[in-house]
């Protein structure tokens, strides 16, 4: 006997990403039954009481004095328990109907007015579900549970909406920068087509160049895109050691622009990607080397341990820059037109890479103009427990 596949859709058990369930009663009507039932409840406790503390007390027959100066009639009696019976328990139906009917009409509409801030929350987050990240709650009203809620929820959309338009420039600044090589190459190709005396080794020195530069954007987009992600493992990492291999790596460089690199500072355990803090502290010291004085130029690179934070500065002498300049260095393709710009000035993913890798490992990244020119980048991560250290 074959297999028969199923034809029923898989909306069915999930649609829009959740999962479906069974339909059940509203919270206000959930809320409305529980006020209710409680105060039935606290009714027909008080009744109770007056039950036993009051009727259970009340005799059997209960005598009376004969009116004054009157012989022929011995005594009077007041109705007995079970009259009393009979006349209280109408009453106290009455009563439990009232305080139901009044609670379950109170509990709606007070379950309701309890809701609203929820409800607008509800249509919120409907609203970001669709795309419409620019909605805000604002939710009115003293400090409470909901307001406390619709108050992070909005910080949540603020932090979502800048994140989406730092995404949009990020793709479209990216997409730019990989269409420019691929461009220039597809210019040259059809030159060297149209013109076969041409020198095809100026034509190969110049596509290898551009070939270089695109792999080298690739690569940085891809490390950066790994920071963003968080994937990778955490290990007991030595800062100071991360930031020796790179200077030593980018020495040569230093040494052919005329750039002299002092480093001082004490061991710095954290915790993160060996590889990524590596690529951190390479990207910050090539980034000073780069962006320094056309001759006798100087970084400083500094790494000191604090109570619960390790410290990474890089300090390069340069051209005078503003707070205003700075504070758009970190972003993916932003460059700075009053820096220097040579041959090494990198894919404009330096300080993005360094941002994002910072991040990551949950840390703050800090740039400040230096007085006398240049630039002042500060890391702070956290430091690795005790324990941990080699």
């Amino acid at each position: 006997m074959s297999a028969t596949a199923s034809t029923q859709p898989p909306e069915s058990c999930a649609r829009d990403g959740t999962v479906d369930r069974n339909p059940g009663l509203s919270v206000r009507l959930k809320l409305t039954l529980s006020y209710a039932g409680f105060l039935m409840l606290a009714g027909a406790l008080l009744l109770a009481v007056v039950w036993l503390f009051l009727l259970r007390y009340v005799p059997e027959v209960i005598p009376l004095p004969p009116p004054e100066g009157s012989r022929s009639n011995p005594g009077m009696y007041v109705p007995d328990r079970s009259e009393l019976e009979r006349a209280f328990t109408p009453k106290a139906e009455a009563v439990l109907a009232f305080l139901l009917v009044f609670g379950l009409v109170g509990g709606w509409i007070l379950a309701g007015s309890m809701l609203a801030p929820l409800t607008r929350i509800t249509n919120a987050t409907r609203l970001a579900a669709n795309g419409s990240l620019s909605h805000r709650i604002q939710l009115e009203g003293r400090e409470d549970e909901f307001r406390e809620l619709a108050d992070a929820f909005d910080t949540m959309l603020a932090r979502l909406e800048a994140h989406d338009a730092e995404q949009q420039r990020f793709a479209a600044n990216a997409a730019h920068e990989l269409r420019t090589p691929l461009a220039i190459t597809q210019t040259l190709l059809d030159v060297a087509r149209h013109d076969p005396n041409r020198d095809t080794d100026d034509l190969v020195e110049r596509l290898h160049f551009i070939n270089t530069r695109a792999i080298d954007l690739t690569e940085a987009l891809l490390v950066l895109s790994r920071a963003n992600q968080r994937s990778f493992s955490r290990e007991n990492v030595d800062l100071s050691l991360a930031v020796e291999d790179a200077t030593e790596t980018l020495l040569p460089l230093a040494e052919k622009r005329g750039v002299t690199i002092e480093t001082s500072g004490d061991i710095s355990h954290t915790l993160g990607s060996h590889a990524l803090l590596l690529q951190m502290a390479t990207n910050l010291v090539h980034n000073a080397i780069v962006h320094n004085l056309p001759e006798q130029g100087t970084v400083w690179v500094t790494t000191g341990v604090h109570a619960r934070t390790v410290v990474l500065t890089v300090e390069n002498t340069g051209k005078k820059l503003s707070p205003q300049l700075v504070s758009t260095l970190d972003e993916p393709f932003q460059r700075g037109t009053e820096r220097i710009r040579t041959d090494h000035a990198g894919v404009g993913l330096g300080l993005a890479i360094v941002k994002s890798i910072t991040q990551a490992h949950d840390g703050t990244l800090t740039l400040t103009p230096r007085a006398d020119g240049g630039l002042r980048v500060t890391v702070q991560l956290p430091a690795a427990p005790p324990h941990t250290g080699r």
